[in-house]
């Protein structure tokens, strides 16, 4: 029987005048799966914090039943922890320059390490490549606990939720089911009031005409000619009044019902882009990009050798690869932003022509807290401001809220920000890193066809499979320190190639192998109650050697 985790009562929580949480009752129970989601800025991560008790409401009360452990949406993480989750996650501690997927890594291993009765994730899969987001999609769905899980990844929302939280207006609605469902249900509304909204239009219209022709009518009705006698006047003059009675009378229905007619609101439909974006200064050439790279080093860390990248004019190339090999760093490079750390030998040529557009995960450094987002993305926009507000509607980010100061935003609404400035600066040539953390599901699929309908050259580092699988035409991935370059997207990448079949069970095995001296690295760093050393070493060892004997039979 499902055992009570957490229940939260008359919820309020207000910044300056807007009203961001009001919400009466939540529940969660022992075999609860929920996914939250919502719009950018809509408070999802501010009422999780709350329900972990980080955040105290203005009003309400939240009651845990159980231990509780929050995977943060940034941090390092505690180098504490379990030594063998730690381990499995590859989970690095006692070094500065993290990167972002391995940050990742630490504050799971860290939650995780806790045994919670109730896990919150908020957006656990930030960064994390593909081999970091199988092994959490595993340990999420085998968690004998409960979730409130934060995610754009709509693969792991569809796999694991089995209940929907839709934030929206400071309010949840509760969708049973898991993502599909609130797909077609959240269709089906929208359906609906688009139906309700035409009736009541078409309606209020049919009303007002019919209230107009009855006020043409009666100032139409003729008073008795001056000629008239005595009692053909007054009969006229009755005549006359009634006419006027009866149709100020039915006037005054046809108002009253106007009056009285359920008010439908127009729904929230997005507006086309009609115009193509990245088109307006052309590249001709066949290729955007040749980049030659006989060393790509960070620190003391070798990341590429002897290879090269080539960006053909108006394809659009994911850039994919594990945490840490180099993607980022790469991408520094080509646009002319490397840290002093950073080792390069080659040759980057980029065509006279190309306008470049860079897309830092620290996006904020382009950005001004002062200015309104409207401030800031007309500051370079080559486009007039209807145009721009119609992109950035587009993102999620309508009406009145394109006034806001930036600084008043959460993180998802400047990601925003930053995506609307560079797609309507005068640039055909675009790198985006991470373009999706921290967008919610909804401003993703607007980004998806943006970008898919793009007219110029796009790289992206991504490592959501289906935004790569919507967008890219090609794929490049790091194997080893070479690039490899997959002409086609996600399907034609995925597809088995029959002479692969031995290579790639002895690249699973070698992994499987590194997998267990991981482990027994961090018992023989920290030996438990019961472990001789001598035989943690022999094992150690003997592991080595036969992925050494893989590796060779690779070649």
């Amino acid at each position: 029987m499902a055992k009570l985790i957490l229940e939260a009562a008359g919820l309020r929580l207000a910044y300056g005048e807007r009203q961001l949480l009001e919400i009466d009752q939540l529940s969660i129970f022992s075999t609860d799966r929920i996914g939250l989601i919502g719009e950018n800025g809509a408070g999802k991560s501010t009422l999780l914090r709350i329900l972990a008790g980080e955040i105290t409401p203005e009003e309400g009360t939240v009651r845990r039943f159980g231990q509780t452990a929050v995977i943060h949406q940034e941090g390092h993480g505690n180098a504490c922890g379990d030594q063998e989750l730690r381990a499995q996650f590859r989970a690095q501690e006692g070094r500065e320059s993290l990167s972002g997927g391995e940050m990742t890594r630490n504050r799971i291993a860290e939650a995780f390490s806790a045994h919670p009765d109730l896990l919150m994730a908020d957006e656990p899969t930030t960064d994390l490549d593909s081999e970091g987001l199988a092994l959490l999609r595993k340990k999420l769905t085998g968690f004998q606990g409960a979730i409130l899980l934060i995610s754009h990844d709509r693969a792991l929302l569809r796999t694991l939720c089995t209940r929907i939280w839709y934030l929206r207006d400071g309010k949840i609605l509760d969708f049973p089911g898991g993502y599909d469902r609130f797909i077609e249900e959240r269709d089906r509304r929208m359906e609906r009031e688009t139906f309700e909204y035409e009736q009541y239009r078409a309606e209020q219209k049919r009303l007002k005409e019919s209230a107009q022709r009855m006020a043409e009518r009666a100032s139409q009705v003729r008073k008795a000619p001056g000629r008239m006698g005595n009692s053909e006047a007054r009969l006229h003059k009755r005549e006359w009044t009634d006419s006027v009675l009866q149709l100020s009378h039915a006037k005054r229905t046809l108002q009253n019902r106007m009056e009285h007619l359920e008010v439908r609101e127009k729904p929230k439909a997005l507006p086309e882009i009609r115009m193509k974006l990245g088109v307006l200064h052309p590249v001709e050439a066949r290729a955007a990009l040749e980049c030659e790279c006989s060393l790509l080093q960070a620190g003391s860390a070798s990341l590429l050798r002897d290879s090269g990248l080539v960006l053909p004019t108006g394809s659009r190339t994911a850039l994919i690869g594990p945490n840490g090999c180099g993607k980022t760093t790469l991408l520094r490079v080509l646009t002319g932003h490397a840290e002093q750390a950073i080792r390069f030998r080659g040759r980057v040529r980029w065509n006279p022509a190309v306008r470049l557009g860079w897309f830092d995960q620290h996006h904020e450094r382009t950005l001004n807290p002062d200015q309104s987002v409207l401030e800031n993305i007309m500051r370079e926009s080559v486009y007039p401001e209807h145009f721009a507000r119609t992109v950035m509607a587009c993102l999620g980010l309508r009406g009145e809220s394109v006034f806001r100061p930036l600084r008043l935003l959460s993180g998802g609404e400047k990601a925003k920000t930053a995506l609307g400035r560079l797609l309507l600066m005068d640039c055909n040539t675009l790198l985006l890193d991470e373009p999706t953390n921290h967008l919610d599901l909804f401003t993703m699929e607007e980004l998806e066809k943006l970008l898919s309908s793009y007219g110029g050259t796009l790289l992206f580092v991504s490592h959501d499979e289906e935004f790569i699988r919507k967008t890219a035409t090609r794929i490049v991935r790091f194997d080893g320190q070479r690039l490899e370059s997959v002409e086609g997207g996600w399907a034609e990448m995925k597809a088995p190639r029959p002479e692969e079949g031995p290579a790639a069970d002895r690249s699973l095995e070698i992994s499987r192998l590194e997998m267990q001296m991981a482990v027994l690295s961090a018992r023989m760093a920290r030996p438990a109650r019961g472990d001789r050393p001598e035989q943690l070493q022999q094992e150690y060892l003997e592991l080595g050697r036969r992925i050494q004997e893989l590796k060779r039979d690779s070649r």
